[in-house]
């Protein structure tokens, strides 16, 4: 079986949870697989070397359109050399495009990962535009005539139901994301920790996300306004979605250096080790999202044996074990489709008190962290998941034939 996966970001170039569940998922669908499975990768922009892997560049001709114009650009080409595929497999609705236009074109099974939904983010207008209006159609038509329809979540099948109720609930499968668990781990390194601008010896809440409306960024800055005076903010944001949230963020990380010491901002991409040897040294990581499918920053803050202080929204909670791997905290959310909440007052109170709760009690904190590891490792291996997405690859082709 030959399987077509098609995706915009593959190492090295990944700047998203979308990304990082690809390339895990490949490695290890191709260790899995055997000889009867062979996995080509379809990626956008520059030449990769890895065998197997095909990139594609935006058409000369869009080189200054609308952003979603340079993306179907991109996958009308991925789809034409996706011909002797047995199916082809897309992620996110930058490739789901080309998914789509294959199914029709060589009359092959497309299956579509669904990482998030355009209509649950409509602050994408501001980066879009008018390109927004068509990624949400590209989005709506390729779900609604894919084969199967992969949630990366129990929460995010149901928001998928919900959103677009002309789906089959029989062609929606959870296959949850994963965590390279020997890549991701506990480094003990106090050096690593002080060069980054964090002191291993004081209490710490560490973010690590891009800087979106999605990820609640201003809602953690106005809730560590209210933490206890000794605790550090360390901030692994970059990659803005626009100029105005860029703005907004950088605004209140300004007001809360007037009042507090200890606020870290680390705005460039950390190599691994880095990364993990500050989820390490936190004595909490805080996952403060408004959207989120699951959250594969949360995996990996439990495999480093962070304790995760996580919002009751999306897959969240499916991953984050209340009282057992960290905390939840509620989050009553208006229904038009923004995940802005009911009451934001309260909602970053709560997560405040949820914040300092954790703080305080440092050996506490360590258990949890010691249990999210473990709960890592037993849920979330991607061997466990790479050998779901077989199973469902046999059964679609299977069906097709």
């Amino acid at each position: 079986m030959r399987v077509d996966l098609l995706t915009r970001e593959y190492p090295p170039e990944i700047y998203g949870g979308a990304g990082v569940h690809v390339a895990e998922l490949v490695k290890a669908l191709r260790l899995t697989g055997g000889s009867d499975l062979e996995v080509l990768v379809r990626c956008f922009g520059a030449p990769r070397e890895e065998e197997g892997a095909t990139a594609y560049a935006v058409p000369a001709e869009l080189a200054q359109a609308n952003g979603a114009l340079q993306t179907m650009g991109v996958d009308l080409a991925i789809a034409g050399d996706a011909a002797g595929a047995d199916l082809v497999h897309s992620h996110t609705w930058y490739a789901n495009f080309a998914g789509h236009v294959a199914k029709m074109l060589h009359g092959i099974p497309h299956i579509a990962t669904a990482h998030s939904l355009e209509p649950l983010r409509p602050w994408k207008a501001e980066q879009l535009g008018g390109g927004y209006r068509l990624s949400s159609w590209i989005e709506r038509d390729a779900l609604q005539s894919a084969d199967a329809v992969v949630a990366v979540s129990e929460g995010m099948r149901l928001d998928l139901l919900r959103v677009y109720p002309d789906l089959d609930p029989e062609r929606v499968k959870v296959v949850y994301n994963g965590i390279d668990l020997s890549s991701w781990a506990r480094v003990e390194d106090p050096d690593t920790v002080r060069a980054l601008g964090m002191d291993p010896d004081r209490p710490s809440v560490v973010f690590v996300g891009r800087i979106t409306r999605q990820k609640g960024l201003p809602y953690l800055l106005r809730a560590a306004r209210l933490l206890p005076p000794e605790v550090q903010l360390v901030l692994c944001a970059g990659a803005p979605d626009t100029a105005e949230i860029m703005a907004e963020v950088e605004g209140l990380v300004a007001e809360l250096r007037e009042t507090r010491d200890g606020v870290v901002w680390i705005d460039r991409h950390l190599p691994r080790h880095e990364l993990c040897a500050l989820l390490s040294a936190a004595t909490t990581f805080v996952c403060p999202s408004v959207y989120e499918p699951l959250g594969i920053v949360n995996l990996e803050a439990m495999a480093c044996g962070a304790p995760v202080v996580g919002t009751a929204t999306g897959g969240i909670p499916e991953v984050v074990a209340h009282g057992i791997t960290g905390t939840i905290v509620p989050l009553d959310q208006l229904d038009d489709g923004t995940g802005t909440p009911t009451d934001p007052e309260t909602f970053v109170r709560d997560l405040a008190a949820a914040l300092t709760d954790m703080i305080s009690d440092p050996d506490r904190a360590r258990r949890l962290g010691e249990a999210g590891r473990q709960r890592a490792e037993q849920e979330f291996s991607w061997l466990a998941i790479a050998e779901r997405t077989r199973a469902l690859y046999d059964e679609v082709v299977g069906a097709a034939r």
